[in-house]
């Protein structure tokens, strides 16, 4: 199987790379287009803005690819709030428009960034929960979310309830940090590879 994470210019990049060589795949990193295209499984990391990653997206031709995409996608993080239609950061951005949702600073009373462990709720079945207790505690670090929408299919609260979790058709996105997310963070990544 070919696993694919795109090379977005963040930081996480390399995290994301060995979580997944520790249940043991081989990923490669890569902004080619060939390379994404023979892909059996692609991830899209995000750590930073969405201004940047839509910018390095832009610039190595990959937008209209990976809303083409016909196989298991998984955006991570702001990899997760990318795949909406537009985001508050900077002013205003638009986004890659899969999911028709925005992504908000996240407007309670409580500090930002939210930072830590949270649970997450099922919302549905789904393989991607395989072997998962529903209510389990993933790791988030992350100022702006996706509230809950008709592609939710986990939760968090964080004084409101957001978007943990997301699916619109071969495309899935979480907000949390599965690949610092302990075994819990280790089995979703496996069920994504395995789908």
């Amino acid at each position: 199987m070919k696993i694919v994470i795109l090379d977005t210019g963040c930081s996480n990049i390399l995290s994301v790379k060995w979580a997944i060589k520790r249940i043991g795949y081989s990923p490669d990193i890569s902004c080619d287009d060939d390379t994404i295209l023979c892909a059996d499984k692609l991830i899209l990391p995000g750590v930073g803005t969405a201004k940047t990653v839509m910018n390095n997206l832009y610039q190595n031709n990959l937008v209209d690819l990976i809303k083409c995409f016909k196989k298991p996608m998984l955006g991570i993080c702001l990899g997760m709030q990318i795949l909406g239609s537009s985001s508050d950061e900077n002013g205003g951005i638009n986004t890659l428009g899969i999911v028709n949702e925005s992504t908000s600073l996240i407007n309670t009373h409580l500090p930002l960034p939210h930072t830590g462990w949270n649970r997450i709720k099922f919302l549905s079945n789904n393989d991607l929960f395989k072997k998962i207790d529903n209510e389990s505690y993933f790791y988030f670090m992350h100022s702006y979310a996706m509230p809950v929408n008709s592609n939710t299919i986990s939760q968090f609260c964080y004084g409101k309830p957001f978007t943990a979790i997301l699916q619109k058709n071969n495309f899935f996105g979480v907000q949390f940090h599965p690949e610092r997310s302990n075994k819990v963070g280790s089995q979703l990544l496996k069920n994504f590879l395995e789908m």
